[in-house]
C-alpha cells in the first residue's frame, strides 16, 4: 500500500490570511534582508494546511535608538497595522507580535509588489503635471536639481494620513508597495507612535489641504476608538506607552480640529534620508 500523497499547503494572500497562520505558523528562516538597518529575517510560515511567505523582524535585532528608548520597534510595528486595521483601509500588511527561532518579534506577511507601479518620479520642470504631486527639489549631480514628486493617488493620500496619525518618521519610498491587484501597502513601521511631533515622509503634496470627507470619518472613528475604554485604546495599551497612546488621540484631535493634512513643523527634517 502506497503513501497516502501529500496535500501541499495553500497559499494565501493578504485578504484571506487568517491571524493563526503569522501567529501560531511553524516559522522557517530562508534568509536575511540584507539592506535592513536591523535585524530582518525572509521566512516561510505554514499552519493547518496553509502557508505564506513573511518577515520576522526580531527585538533582540534591534539597534538602540536614543529618541524611541521606551518598548521595542518591533510593537510599534504592530501597533501601526492595528491602527491601520482601525482605518479600514488596511494599509499595512497582517502583522503580528510572537516568539520566533531567535526570540519575540514582529511577523508580517510578506507583499510582492508589482514592479511597473510608479508611484515617485523625478521631473525636469518647475512644476508637476496633472496627476502628480510636488515633495520638493532635489540635487541629481553636477549642481543640477530636479523636482521630486509623488503621484496624486488617493491610496497614497490615505497612507499619508495613517502617517499623521501614527507619527511615522521614516516614510520612504521603497516603503511604498503597489500591488499588482490595485493595492497599496506600506511597511517599516518601527520609528513610529513618539511622544514628540517626528512626521517624516515623501507625502507632502496635500500639505494644508483640507481633509477628504471620508478621512474625516475615518479619523472620527480612530477618536472613538482611541478614547477610554476604546478597542483600539486596549489594543494599544501593551504596545506602546501611555504618554505616546495620549499623543495619538492628541493627532488625531488636531487633524480632526485642523480639518487640513499637516505641513512641515521645521523644528524637525521633514523628508527622510535616503528618501527611497
Amino acid at each position: 500500500m502506497s503513501a497516502p500523497e501529500r496535500i501541499p499547503p495553500r497559499s494565501v494572500t493578504p485578504a484571506d490570511a487568517p491571524a493563526e497562520l503569522l501567529a501560531r505558523g511553524e516559522l522557517k528562516v530562508r534568509g536575511r534582508i540584507r539592506d535592513a538597518s536591523n535585524a530582518a529575517l525572509f521566512c516561510t510560515i505554514a499552519y493547518d494546511g496553509q502557508e505564506a511567505s513573511c518577515v520576522y523582524k526580531p527585538a533582540a535585532g534591534e539597534r538602540p535608538l536614543w529618541d524611541f528608548p521606551d518598548g521595542t520597534l518591533a510593537e510599534r510595528e504592530v501597533a501601526a497595522y492595528e491602527v491601520s486595521e482601525a482605518t479600514g483601509w488596511g494599509l499595512v500588511p497582517p502583522t503580528v507580535l510572537r516568539d520566533g527561532p531567535h526570540g519575540e518579534g514582529m511577523c508580517q506577511l510578506w507583499i510582492e509588489a508589482a514592479p511597473d507601479a510608479e508611484l515617485l518620479a523625478l521631473v525636469d520642470a518647475e512644476e508637476p503635471e496633472p496627476g502628480w504631486k510636488a515633495i520638493g527639489l532635489a540635487e541629481v549631480g553636477e549642481g543640477r536639481t530636479a523636482l521630486l514628486v509623488h503621484a496624486d493617488d488617493e491610496r497614497l493620500r490615505r497612507l499619508a494620513v495613517l502617517d499623521a496619525v501614527i507619527n511615522n518618521a521614516d516614510r520612504k519610498g521603497g516603503h511604498l508597495l503597489p500591488t499588482a491587484d490595485g493595492r497599496l501597502y506600506g511597511i517599516d513601521h518601527g520609528v513610529t507612535f513618539n511622544a514628540e511631533n517626528k512626521l517624516r515622509t515623501l507625502l507632502w503634496g496635500w500639505a494644508g489641504e483640507p481633509l477628504t470627507p471620508e478621512a474625516v470619518d475615518v479619523l472620527e472613528g480612530l477618536r472613538d476608538g482611541l478614547g477610554d475604554g476604546g478597542a483600539l485604546a486596549g489594543r494599544l495599551a501593551g504596545l506602546i506607552t501611555e504618554a505616546e497612546l495620549a499623543a495619538t488621540r492628541a493627532r488625531v484631535e488636531t487633524l480632526l480640529t485642523s480639518g487640513t493634512h499637516p505641513e512641515p513643523g521645521g523644528e524637525w527634517p521633514a523628508i527622510p534620508w535616503p528618501p527611497v
